[in-house]
């Protein structure tokens, strides 16, 4: 397809993209010498109107330079604030049209320079109270609604401000009218700005405008880009709908939107283009953004001169992080999503500033045009899949025009966090077509915004994105997301026996310091390497079995919520899973909770702003006897006491490893070694266990944690995870078996591992629960980050408890073997610790047994 871009259409001499509609039906575009280099002609399913002015500036239907896209809003924009004036260019609002004119709206607002901006949508957001709302008769979709963050937005009484109305073309008028009179109704004002590329109104329309002015006493200002007209002869719908329907029967439904045959019917003219046959792509490449925290996605809520100021100085990098990933492509499409207009246009214009690259932008839609594959058709082709942003009008077709056959080395997809979901990484979702019809697929998710309960909003904007890899972690950025501060350049390491003293004599919580981190050894090394080896199968069994419960129980896409550390490895293993076997992408992160003080409660708004919920699934490695589970359920409660409007989290976690019978989700019941166990940060993405002291983490702060980057050379949390992965396929029959039979089990918590917990420590003489760690994974953590007393051994455990001897003999504790123990392992720490004392009681000062 030879593709042209309409401003250069003049100086190209490329036939003009209306011809072939005009030739057929008789339709005339007449108007300024502009106007066909601005518009071109199609034809589309609709029983209002059957053509289809298709712009060829505004980057929806038709890919055009970025810079060219926004600058023609700027422009615009500029021509508004002279119209006003300074001081009243200063308090205009710019309300832009979805889902055409979102980003064009956004582009006039910038041009404005510091006017607020709002977009009407077609995307209700629970939570959020409408401000109002409109039709538009016209349109595939008609109804719009007004979503405010800030009450006061639209109101002029309050801010005394001309409203700004941005459309891609005032055609009759009807749609700025029912605009108007909805909003002038409840934010009466003195004047309003009607801005749009086209102004394609009748005279009769023209004397309309001005009669509703006069009728509600406002002024009503004009400013477009180019004026004209359509002439349509009589009978033209009727004859328009008879091509259409001539096309289908000769072409299929594919032809103007519907289920697309295999390999995907693109276009018809002269000859039918098709798809040629699906050659296996590679996976579309996340890229992570880094998106500047707190600017929203777009203007559906609001978006301010703060916000603009924000994400103008974060541009660069995102573009130089795109411009990397990109490397060597020449031409590269930008392709936003619906509504998501803006924040793709200013990633495709700083990509163009930052590489050499031709870079195009155009957005998908939800509007049903018949492609033609002729040069006097603006609509060359169309690519077809399944919406995949769950919208409220419930399943159905969405399109890309233009970009098969139009011969780009890359695409970058942008979609919203909302729209990340299972069907755009489905087989015939919009990711698979794209990397049909190019070499390269990207994925760049901006982070929808939410605005935050009005209690407490102030708190909430002050939350940061999640950290991620590489700069916090050596995990991949689209592996894990932390709601962590980094504390990494803060001294909290303490020595081991000074730790234990201060935690147990009550001085100190164990959340306020680190242990020194330990080096493993060679021979500790190869044992956690053999280890793994020979444990990976089971570990992936795991895997998959607590993978499949939680999708049958809690899908169809959970969010997948670590609690840091133990819980993160497992978690991106499970989000590995449901990506391998069934191709979601489940969203992960990680948060901090502590024994004793709860879960971070900013890192539960954090996830509350931006996710339902309900969706969100705890997970942690193994239980032992249930502390935590007890924690995080209790936690939960004074959280949704104290936080009503935030919304209710399930307090049930989902775990590798329950031998203590404590939780209803989990992968296995058997006391096993999991290897992510036997170290630490070094197998769990080089971070520290969390860290919660007052002078660091302050009311509005996530709970923190260091990024030990000198630990680099041995680290193996990826060797861990891609050991485990690669039996996914081998485990994934007895998997399936496995999860069958848990899902019509009684899985209810026994909570054997806190009795059994309870007698120890009777029976030893500690009298403290919290000194007896049960299970191979807390045996583990015992020997490397407090000061162990003992050790009880289940008799005859096997390479199980390897690695534990080899720590209790580098470390002097007795390996007490145990007949009747519930689990393999149970490590004793050494109760009422002082540096002199041994002994349950801690008064008998003889030796030095925990060196």
């Amino acid at each position: 397809m030879d593709e042209a871009d309409g401003t250069d259409a003049a100086v190209s001499g490329v036939e003009w993209s209306g011809n072939w509609v005009a030739e057929r039906l008789g339709v005339e575009l007449v108007g300024e010498g502009e106007l066909r280099e601005l518009l071109g002609l199609a034809l589309r399913r609709n029983p209002k109107r059957a053509h289809l002015l298709v712009s060829n500036v505004l980057g929806k239907h038709v890919p055009q330079r970025p810079s060219v896209v926004h600058g023609v809003g700027f422009e615009l924009g500029e021509r508004v604030r002279d119209l006003l004036g300074e001081a009243e260019a200063g308090r205009a609002v710019v309300l832009g049209y979805a889902e055409t004119a979102t980003g064009l709206g956004h582009a006039v607002a910038d041009g404005l320079g510091v006017a607020p901006y709002l977009h009407s949508t077609r995307r209700p957001v629970a939570g959020v109270a409408q401000a109002g709302g409109f039709e538009e008769a016209h349109s595939h979709a008609t109804s719009h609604l007004l979503l405010p963050e800030d009450p006061d937005l639209l109101d002029a009484t309050a801010q005394g401000s001309p409203l700004v109305l941005v459309d891609d073309e005032f055609s009759t008028g009807n749609t700025v009218l029912n605009t108007i009179r909805a909003l002038h109704a409840r934010y009466p004002r003195d004047r309003y700005v009607v801005v749009a590329l086209v102004d394609m109104r009748s005279e009769a329309d023209r004397g309309r405008l001005a009669e509703f002015a006069d009728e509600i006493g406002a002024r009503v200002d004009l400013v477009a880009r180019a004026r004209g007209t359509v002439r349509l002869p009589d009978g033209v719908l009727e004859k328009g709908r008879g091509l259409v329907a001539e096309h289908e029967a000769a072409h299929g439904e594919d032809a103007v939107g519907g289920t697309p045959a295999v390999g995907g019917a693109l276009a018809v003219g002269g000859t039918l283009a098709v798809d040629e046959p699906a050659v296996p792509r590679p996976a579309p490449l996340r890229v992570a953004l880094d998106w500047p925290a707190g600017v929203p996605d777009g203007g559906r809520h609001g978006f301010t001169p703060v916000h603009r100021a924000a994400l103008e100085a974060a541009l660069p990098g995102m573009a130089a992080r795109l411009a990397d990933a990109l490397g060597d492509a020449r031409r590269v499409l930008v392709l936003g999503f619906e509504e998501l207009m803006y924040a793709p246009l200013r990633l495709g214009t700083a990509l163009e500033d930052a590489t050499t690259a031709e870079v195009r932008y155009s957005t998908t839609t939800r509007s049903p045009v018949l492609a033609v594959d002729d040069p006097g058709y603006a609509i060359r082709s169309r690519l077809v899949f399944p919406a995949h942003d769950e919208p409220a009008d419930g399943p159905g077709d969405r399109y890309a025009y233009n970009v098969a056959g139009a011969g780009f080395d890359a695409v970058v997809a942008v979609v919203d966090s909302t729209a990340d979901t299972p069907a755009l990484h489905a087989p015939d979702g919009l990711l698979a077509r794209l990397a049909e019809h190019t070499g390269q697929v990207l994925l760049a998710v901006v982070p929808s915004y939410v605005p935050p309960p009005p209690h407490d909003w102030q708190e909430a904007a002050m939350l940061p994105e999640p950290l991620r890899g590489p700069a916090f972690s050596s995990y991949a950025a689209d592996d894990v997301g932390w709601l962590l501060q980094d504390l990494s350049d803060t001294a909290l390491e303490a020595p081991t026996e000074e730790r234990e003293e201060a935690i147990q004599s009550g001085g100190a919580h164990y959340a306020e310091s680190l242990p020194v981190e330990y080096q493993p050894s060679a021979r500790y090394q190869e044992l956690f390497k053999a280890a793994l080896d020979t444990s990976a199968s089971r570990i992936a069994r795991a895997v998959g079995t607590v993978t499949e419960t939680v999708l049958a129980e809690r899908g169809p896409r959970p969010v997948l919520v670590s609690l840091a550390r133990a819980g993160t490895p497992v978690g991106v293993l499970m989000r590995r899973w449901a990506q391998h076997r069934h191709g979601l992408d489940l969203p992960h992160y990680a948060v901090s909770i502590v024994r004793g003080r709860g879960i971070d409660a900013n890192a539960l708004r954090w996830l509350a702003a931006h996710h339902d919920p309900a969706d969100v699934v705890f997970v942690d490695g193994w239980t032992g006897k249930g502390a935590i589970t007890r924690e995080l359920a209790a936690a939960l409660e004074e959280f949704a006491a104290g936080d009503p409007e935030s919304g209710r989290f399930d307090p049930e976690i989902a775990v590798l490893a329950d031998p203590g019978g404590c939780v209803r989700t989990y992968g296995t019941r058997e006391d096993f070694l999991i290897p992510s166990a036997c170290l630490n940060s070094t197998v769990s993405g080089l971070i520290s266990r969390t860290v919660l002291r007052s002078d660091l983490v302050g009311p509005h702060d996530f709970h923190g944690a260091k990024f030990y980057r000198e630990l680099a050379d041995t680290d193996v949390s990826g060797l861990f995870l891609d050991t485990v992965a690669a039996r996914f396929d081998e485990v994934a029959g007895a998997v399936d078996a496995e999860a069958k039979e848990l899902l019509a089990a009684d899985r209810a918590p026994t909570w054997e591992g806190w009795a059994a917990v309870e007698r120890i420590s009777e029976e030893y003489g500690i009298h403290d629960v919290n000194l007896v760690k049960p299970g191979v994974g807390e045996t583990t953590r015992v020997l490397l980050r407090r000061v162990p007393w003992k050790i009880l051994a289940k008799r005859g455990a096997g390479a199980d408890l390897d690695h534990v001897r080899l720590l209790a003999e580098q470390r002097g504790v007795p390996v007490e073997e145990v007949g009747e123990l519930p689990y393999t392992c149970v490590g004793l720490i050494h109760p009422k610790y002082t540096r002199g004392a041994t002994g349950a009681d801690g008064t008998a000062v003889t030796e030095v047994t925990a060196k």
